[in-house]
């Protein structure tokens, strides 16, 4: 019965989503939304690569590898990333990858190129795209160590079957060999991605949405913060990554424990924004776990699968929305409100519409929405929280969100009744009355068969 009933709440909550758009299968880099973490402090799959490796020094390698990885994927496909990006791989001297010291060859540490290439395959079975870092190290003004660096990245793309290469410590490279690099890594790998974690005037696919990403930051690390400097989002940060926690500095979590907030909380508004605002967002591996740190390596710590994992179902739930909605991921962008502290905007397309309400006040906060920008006869469902909200005798649509929370929005008809839930809540009725009755008949059969029994 316990099978049937889980079931039957499946079907009901594929009948709830089913007004909303699908993904398409022709995605561009403004679709994606990233995992981003470093292979030695992920996952320790096999020990035969550990030499000199100590998890409990935060300085030198942890034990990590490409095995770990692949032995946590379950929990990297929980939460719906279109794309997982494990850093640098190439043989180095420090554990975060930086320090190149062969391009030619995979870090010992992390496995073989043999394993490399298994968990590359593994993850386009499962329909994940994989992306890696490379750092540009050396004298990059020098034309020769240019030629060089050319010729590794074009040989790793082509002998890894990546979906993205995210170029780093750009330093003194100029915008024209980066160009070049960009035009011949693409060349060798038809459909790459070449992308970067700096700002940069070359060709790159991406770049980071510095500005966004601290307005993010700043108007949810703490509760009744200022959120005018949201107001800078507009439909043209769509292909930027989004992402206000980092690798490279203080964690999100220590910043708001320092302010002494609770980080499930500030967590959970925040992810809204950056998932439904307009960007790629890109998600430093241990969020989930609300990690927390100042500066590297304590803010590269081995990852604690122990620790309670409230933000890895939440994150999951956000990633289906923009998976399955293209208006979440491209679609129009609209400020509604933004007002002290509660936030309310507006994602759309001609499929459908999107209304998003952030509030990040300490008070309860409402919004009248005219029937004007939405329509007549529709009504608000919540999918996150599952409010529900319909048009009141004042001809308003009424969003009131409690302290802290956030809701996601989708518009549908208001038709009355809702054919889909009613038919599941029959079945689910109907269901129930057939086993209560399957399992008296049993019970009768049973205490006939011992009377005769007795009987004889």
């Amino acid at each position: 019965m316990k099978r049937i009933i889980g079931l039957l709440a499946t079907c009901m909550l594929a009948l709830s989503i089913a007004p909303s758009a699908f993904a398409d299968t022709d995605r561009s880099f403004s679709d994606e939304s990233i995992y981003d973490l470093l292979v030695d402090r992920f996952n320790n799959g096999i020990e035969s690569n550990d030499f000199g490796a100590d998890a409990k020094n935060p300085a030198i390698f942890n034990g990590g590898d490409f095995a770990g990885i692949s032995n946590r994927l379950q929990h990297l496909l929980d939460m719906h990333f279109t794309m997982i990006s494990v850093g640098p791989v190439f043989k180095t001297a420090s554990y975060d990858g930086n320090e190149v010291l062969d391009y030619y060859e995979i870090e010992p540490h992390f496995g073989t190129a043999e394993e490399f290439t298994a968990l590359i395959e593994e993850m386009h079975a499962n329909d994940l795209k994989i992306m890696a870092d490379f750092p540009l190290v050396g004298e990059v003004s020098d034309p020769a160590v240019q030629q060089e660096l050319t010729k590794a990245a074009v040989q790793f793309v082509s002998d890894y079957e990546l979906d993205g290469l995210r170029l780093t410590l750009l330093d003194n490279a100029d915008t024209e060999f980066l160009n070049h690099m960009i035009e011949a890594v693409k060349e060798a790998n038809k459909g790459l991605y070449v992308i970067t974690n700096e700002q940069s005037d070359a060709s790159f696919d991406s770049i980071p949405a510095e500005k966004r990403s601290a307005a993010i930051q700043e108007s949810f690390v703490q509760v009744d913060s200022e959120t005018s400097s949201l107001d800078q989002f507009s439909n043209e940060d769509a292909g930027k990554l989004l992402q206000f926690d980092d690798l490279t500095g203080p964690r999100f979590t220590y910043k708001m424990v320092e302010l002494r907030q609770f980080p499930p909380t500030r967590w959970k508004v925040a992810t809204v924004a950056q998932f439904m605002l307009p960007g790629v967002p890109l998600v430093p591996y241990a969020t989930e776990i609300a990690v927390n740190g100042k500066e590297a390596p304590e803010s590269h710590p081995f990852f604690n699968f122990k620790t309670d994992m409230e933000l890895h179902e939440w994150i999951g739930d956000l990633n289906t929305l923009r998976n399955d909605s293209e208006t979440l991921r491209t679609g129009d962008f609209k400020f509604l409100h933004n007002k002290d502290g509660f936030v309310v905007f507006e994602r759309s397309s001609e499929e459908e519409t999107w209304i998003i309400a952030l509030n990040n006040t300490s008070e309860v906060q409402s919004f009248e929405l005219d029937p004007a920008v939405i329509g007549e006869n529709k009504k608000l469902r919540g999918v996150v929280g599952q409010d529900l909200i319909k048009k009141t005798k004042d001809d308003k649509y009424h969003v009131v969100l409690d302290r802290e929370m956030a809701e996601v929005y989708i518009i549908e008809e208001d038709k009355g009744f809702n054919t889909p839930y009613l038919i599941a809540s029959i079945m689910v009725v109907v269901l129930f009355l057939a086993f209560l009755f399957l399992v008296i008949r049993k019970g009768k059969q049973g205490r006939n068969a011992d009377s005769v029994s007795e009987k004889k």
